[in-house]
């Protein structure tokens, strides 16, 4: 038996089998295996028969370089389609773009229907309308405080309303998953005073929620918030009024103030994909 040139076994000629035949030396545990068609690499290049061999070895071997180039052109699809190559899901702003003045954009139309004009005098320092905003790594956020008060009414009277509205671009992270318990979660914060009713709102957004707070004994306030995702955009508009005098008898009730947020929000979101 020779062992003349057998390079490949590093730990030297087969040793005698007492059995008979010879004991194949054992394999190297460093060396890496020549990759094969389906593994994690195109196949190793090997030469295709000569004309006259046999068609079987040349079509496998096309077929193999075939497989190949379709399985990476698949997997390549797949990682643009993921954002794979960047490492990030890509954002789904749904159209909507960053404003620094949200109160420009933010319909006034159904509050003013509903004789609310723009209070000259706020309780609150500072201007009105006020307005900020702030664009970052991962959001990008608007806000706009607008107070209002009721027409009409005697000096004795007092009327005053607050529209709080935020709009979020989410750059980083979806927030569907938690957008509907974050609104959830105020049935949970009902008390024998306050009692808070959560209803879905259709045809608005990719999903909606209206907040409704029933003061109970009491008809001199409302409260209510109005939520809404769509994409990765998140928008929230918040109605808080209060009223003493003949104006607390004036006052819209819960439906009348759902119906403004709702419109609102429309034409707003609407003026935002602009």
């Amino acid at each position: 038996m020779s062992t003349s040139g057998d390079s490949g076994r590093p730990y030297g000629p087969p040793q005698p089998n007492p059995y008979g035949g010879s004991v194949p030396a054992p394999s190297n545990p460093y060396a890496q295996p020549s990759p094969q068609a389906g593994g994690f690499g195109p196949p190793a290049p090997t030469q295709p028969p000569a004309p006259g061999s046999g068609g079987r070895g040349a079509s496998g071997w096309i077929w193999a370089i075939g497989g190949a180039v379709a399985a990476g052109a698949l997997w390549g699809s797949l990682l643009f389609a993921t954002g794979g190559f960047s490492g990030e899901p890509s954002p789904d702003l749904a159209g909507y773009a960053y404003t620094s003045d949200l109160c420009a954009k933010t319909s006034l139309k159904p509050f003013e229907d509903a004789r609310y004009r723009t209070s000259k005098n706020p309780s609150t320092s500072g201007s009105n309308p006020e307005h900020s905003g702030a664009q970052q790594l991962a959001l990008d956020s608007m806000w706009c405080n607008i107070t209002l008060q009721q027409d009409g009414g005697s000096g004795s009277d007092y009327s005053s309303a607050s529209v709080y509205t935020t709009a979020t671009l989410h750059k980083k992270s979806d927030p569907a998953p938690e957008f509907a318990d974050t609104y959830r979660a105020y049935e949970k914060q009902s008390s024998p005073t306050n009692r808070y009713k959560v209803t879905p709102v259709e045809d608005l957004g990719d999903e909606a929620y209206l907040v409704t707070r029933e003061d109970q004994g009491s008809d001199t306030g409302r409260y209510a918030i109005l939520a809404v995702r769509h994409g990765w955009t998140t928008y929230q508009t918040t109605w808080s009024s209060y009223a003493s005098g003949r104006k607390a008898n004036d006052q819209p009730t819960p439906d009348d103030v759902g119906d403004m947020l709702k419109t609102s929000a429309r034409e707003t979101l609407s003026k935002l994909r602009e």
